[in-house]
């Protein structure tokens, strides 16, 4: 509590003076000079050396419309949203952020919330599969642009998984009732399912190759072969030559998404939904061949120099889809854990967990290789805190263009991240824009040249400066004349 003499008193410690070191009497909003997303001048320019709205020119077509103005100057006004969202707008009035001070003097052609909503109700399923398309070329454009996926020569990891996101209106399209982890434990829960997959190197932060929304209904495998066939396909123009492998829980080890994988010459490694086949299997598994497994941060036993763990991995040889005509034999690999469920059993009570993989690596390398999968939930974690706070539309089709619109914005800040350079490379969503976008400035025009005046004593100015200079200052190659 603030005392009269606006002192914090803490437990036992010493008191804290507060203070304001001017007096204000009014506060006016009335500066037109004022930028509140300084950051958005070099990560806008990076949006335009990668072509973001030519693309969005060339792909995105509404011939139709239900509203005559609705479809027209799709390009700017879908650049407008992206850049909101690069600012943290998690809603569509969010937008009018970037309209304010002296932002529509840096930017043109921004447009209006209210307008930009009314293009986005004009898509339809076909229109946010060009918009779709434009995800793809633009991730393709941002890796010949900047390194984002360091050592792809060498191994690339493309991950797919859905979620739920929750919505509670009474007449939003395609809202049902699906399944959800909240806590560790199932429960149903009314929303939408984006579908996603991404690509990720053992150096470098996942970007998004392709988003899809669904019905919360849906079965979460729905559609998962033709994305994961997409992501591998796009992984090879983002510069991809080295091994990919293609990750994914239960959801997603069935033969439409290991076919994709075989067609496209990637490994799988994928949660098998238990059966009576694979319980076979795992009891085929001989005791002597079970070994504990190293998990990064475990620790080993002074006394035996063994690995502390209650983990243990071993493989057996098993064939899938057996009575179809995709069967293939590979490596089941399965790690079992103690079930907490029985603490004082007098013989040890295993849990089982089995995934399908064609990889070479050892068992125990491979077990943890799986378990790395579990790195799409951090872009999902990203997309929470920022744009997909908040499922926008009772539209099912602008709900489809504003998560597409999310995962370019998420890849332009991963871009902008890598070129910041530092600890930008790996940070979250929320960090990019604190430390880089959601910087203020004042806008001046000495001798007519603008010049964006920034606070003093920024704690990254180094890296916004290194931002600056490889968007702002960047010059082409010239091409080799003969």
């Amino acid at each position: 509590m603030f005392s009269r003499n606006n002192r914090i008193q803490v437990g036992k410690a010493l008191p804290v003076q507060v203070s304001h070191r001017f007096a204000t009497e009014s506060a006016v909003f009335d500066d037109d000079n004022l930028v509140s997303c300084a950051g958005l001048v070099p990560v806008m320019a990076l949006a335009d050396q990668t072509g973001l709205r030519p693309l969005l020119r060339e792909k995105v077509h509404i011939t139709t419309p239900r509203i005559k103005s609705g479809s027209a100057n799709a390009a700017p006004k879908l650049a407008t949203l992206i850049a909101g969202m690069c600012a943290g707008a998690d809603c569509i009035d969010d937008v009018d952020v970037i309209r304010s001070g002296g932002m529509k003097t840096l930017f043109n052609g921004v447009y209006a919330p209210s307008t930009v909503g009314t293009l986005l109700r004009e898509f339809t399923f076909g229109h946010a599969r060009q918009l779709e398309s434009v995800l793809r070329e633009h991730l393709v454009a941002l890796c010949a642009r900047v390194d984002l996926l360091p050592g792809a020569d060498q191994q690339v990891f493309i991950d797919i998984d859905s979620l739920l996101r929750p919505v509670y209106g009474h007449a939003i399209q395609g809202a049902s009732y699906g399944h959800t982890k909240i806590a560790g434990k199932q429960i149903l829960r009314k929303g939408l399912s984006p579908l996603a997959t991404t690509i990720s190197t053992p150096g470098a932060a996942p970007v998004i190759t392709g988003m899809r929304l669904r019905a919360g209904k849906t079965n979460s495998g729905k559609g998962a072969g033709r994305m994961a066939a997409q992501a591998i396909s796009t992984a090879r123009d983002c510069g991809a030559n080295g091994q990919i492998l293609v990750r994914g829980d239960s959801a997603y080890g069935n033969r439409k998404v290991v076919r994709a994988c075989l067609r496209a010459g990637a490994q799988f490694s994928l949660v098998m939904t238990r059966n009576a086949a694979i319980d076979r299997a795992i009891a085929a598994i001989e005791e002597a061949a079970w070994t504990p497994v190293s998990y990064p941060g475990a620790v080993r036993d002074p006394d035996t120099g063994a690995w502390i763990s209650d983990a243990e991995v071993a493989e057996i040889p098993y064939t899938a889809f057996a009575s179809t005509p995709d069967r293939i034999t590979a490596r089941l690999v399965v790690r079992r854990v103690k079930d907490a469920c029985y603490p004082d059993a007098l013989f040890p009570v295993w849990r089982y967990h089995p995934f399908f993989t064609n990889t070479d690596l050892p068992v125990e390398q491979a077990d943890i290789t799986h378990r790395q999968h579990a790195i799409i939930e951090t872009v999902f974690a990203d997309l929470i805190d920022g744009p997909l706070a908040h499922i926008p539309s009772g539209r099912f089709g602008a709900n489809s263009a504003w998560i597409l619109c999310a995962a370019i914005a998420h890849n332009l800040l991963r871009a902008a991240g890598v070129l910041a350079g530092d600890h930008h490379t790996r940070a979250r969503g929320s960090t990019l824009r604190r430390r880089i976008v959601n910087v203020p400035a004042r806008l001046a025009r000495p001798q007519h040249r603008p010049i964006l005046h920034l606070p003093t004593h920024w704690p990254w100015s180094k890296p916004w400066l290194a931002l600056w200079h490889n968007t702002i200052g960047y010059s082409p190659p010239l091409p080799t004349t003969p």
